[in-house]
């Protein structure tokens, strides 16, 4: 396992970020293990200081498609490398944790395979992964995630489960630009999301004890992440139940506001 993660997270190429090695032995952590500034990363694809931008519609063009692509990309390779950061951070020194690793290694392997697919589209429109600039935002919160709960709460409750509501919104966006190539894909991301937001509803559930999910979760995030990240422009209960959320966590999600920027933003042309 720590073989596996390593080449993932210190590797700099994409190969290295995609390999398939079938995890056999979950040998011991490095309890010394301190998470580096940033993953390893070639110069074709290492971050930038200057943000990418977004596409604001105009998703019939194959340059706003590909800047969105590119976005999605980046995102799940981002998490590919929190994922195996996780890995070696966290001790599995008992069967509960040991499970709670697998399904990070499960998760894993779907967001490789994510990105992949959005790499295959990237360059079927003529773009390869790299050609626009690079964030590191949700990795700039790595260091922040002390414990598997923190960990939990801020990948799988708060940034996979916001992309429940992405996906599903710009599936329909695309198909709207008669895209069904990355709508397909966007179908396959959301599937897949959904699994991975559990992973973090049934263990926080487990370590909660006498408080409500809500609560923990709450507890659990660390600041300056807020709730309102958790969710995108438009939210979806039902992907939500889905997900193994309670309707009182559900609730409690819809209703939550703060000045975080994507949930506040204009409807966007197409």
């Amino acid at each position: 396992m720590t073989e596996f993660a390593k080449t993932i997270l210190f590797g700099e190429s994409i190969e290295d970020k995609l390999i398939q090695d079938k995890i056999t032995e979950f040998d011991s952590i490095d309890s010394h293990f301190e998470i580096p500034d940033h993953p390893g990363r070639n110069k074709s694809i290492q971050m930038t200081e200057d943000q990418p931008r977004f596409p604001r519609g105009h998703f019939h063009l194959d340059n706003k498609k590909a800047m969105a692509l590119h976005s999605f990309a980046n995102h799940e390779l981002l998490a590919i490398e929190m994922m195996a950061c996780a890995l070696l951070l966290y001790p599995h020194d008992t069967p509960e944790m040991l499970n709670v690793k697998k399904g990070i290694i499960s998760a894993l392997k779907d967001e490789q395979e994510h990105f992949s697919l959005y790499v295959k589209r990237l360059n079927e429109l003529g773009y390869d992964f790299g050609d626009f600039n690079i964030n590191d935002f949700f990795w700039s919160k790595m260091k922040m995630l002390k414990t598997p709960e923190q960990y939990l709460a801020t990948m799988s409750l708060t940034f996979e489960a916001a992309n429940l509501d992405f996906a599903h919104y710009y599936k329909h966006v695309f198909e709207e630009v008669d895209d069904f190539k990355t709508a397909s894909i966007l179908e396959t991301v959301l599937k897949d999301e959904i699994s991975h937001v559990s992973l973090g509803v049934i263990y926080l559930s487990k370590w909660k004890g006498d408080k409500s999910l809500w609560d923990f979760y709450n507890e659990s995030l660390p600041w300056p992440l807020t709730p309102a990240r958790s969710k995108g422009k438009n939210f979806i209960k039902e992907v939500r139940r889905k997900a193994r959320m309670d309707e009182d966590f559900i609730s409690r999600v819809a209703q939550y506001k703060d000045d975080y920027i994507v949930t506040k933003r204009k409807e966007w042309k197409q």
